[in-house]
């Protein structure tokens, strides 16, 4: 790959941004933070409060910093149907901001790393058979941590809006499931405090719907897991029938255009085929 001036430059702000996440995660008291705001956001935003929690998914997610807490958060304060909303939207948002990063000027460095995962290699061919699929199960079933993933999923031929319809898709149980925690430390909250009193039928529909997120999350779980094996095996035969080499097929020679995607490709050999 030919080294010009602007791949310097991407890799100049890529490496102001690794060191900005270097300082946030050793220096900064993140969990302490993302509380201070959240209560910032109860007391003196009002209506504009699911609003600003959606978009502060950008830069947590941008930096890869976990986002669970303001997803409880978003339970505590806003109830399940307008938390579920902003943290939903929030969580795509930000999933695609990173998307988009690694896509156009953190691009050189997410290609250096995916030697770092070898076991992307057959996610990068299953997603040139089915993205849309692959992308869903992943959310589903994660077999690489989140952040990492969004970074890596930006070097696939995956369009932008299939790649957002995928995450928000895959991501609802998951979210849903932790909001409805956070809406349910509110109601114990308003209990501890002596706002609130709850009937015995009350205290048994909190239980069971905990218990019932549980499980419905493990199963949803188990289930994607099935399938992305089923999809990754699959591409696993293909793999192996067209004799790929060792690293993985990334077409980083050719010259870069931020309008496109980077293709992974997979060279079909003379006796294989591939849909």
């Amino acid at each position: 790959m030919a080294f010009t001036r602007g791949s310097a430059l991407r890799i100049a702000l890529l490496l102001v941004l690794l060191a900005a996440i270097v300082y946030a995660c050793f220096t900064l008291p993140i969990e302490a933070i993302l509380k201070d705001f959240l209560l910032w956001v109860e007391k003196d935003l009002g209506p504009w409060g699911p609003l600003v929690l959606a978009v502060a998914y950008i830069p947590l997610t941008v930096l890869a910093v976990p986002a669970s807490v303001l997803t409880l958060g978003g339970g505590y304060l806003f109830g399940l149907l307008l938390g579920f909303i902003s943290d939903s939207i929030g969580a795509t948002v930000g999933a695609g901001a990173a998307f988009l990063l690694g896509r156009t000027i953190g691009r050189s460095l997410v290609v250096t790393r995916l030697k770092d995962y070898p076991q992307f290699r057959l996610v990068a061919i299953a997603i040139q058979r089915s993205g849309f699929k692959i992308i869903l199960l992943l959310r589903l079933a994660p077999l690489l941590p989140f952040s990492m993933l969004n970074y890596l999923l930006s070097v696939t031929p995956v369009s932008l809006g299939e790649y957002l319809l995928a995450s928000w898709l895959g991501m609802v149980p998951i979210t849903l499931a932790l909001v409805y925690v956070g809406t349910t430390l509110k109601d114990l909250s308003d209990v501890t405090h002596g706002w609130n009193e709850f009937s015995t039928a009350r205290w048994a529909f909190l239980i069971f719907g905990l218990v019932v997120s549980v499980v419905l999350m493990i199963c949803v779980t188990k289930v994607a897991k099935t399938a992305l094996d089923k999809a990754l095996a699959e591409s696993e035969d293909v793999d192996s029938t067209v004799g790929s080499s060792p690293e993985l097929p990334v077409d980083s020679e050719a010259p870069v255009d931020l309008q496109q995607p980077l293709i992974i490709k997979v060279e079909s050999g003379d006796n294989s085929t591939h849909e």
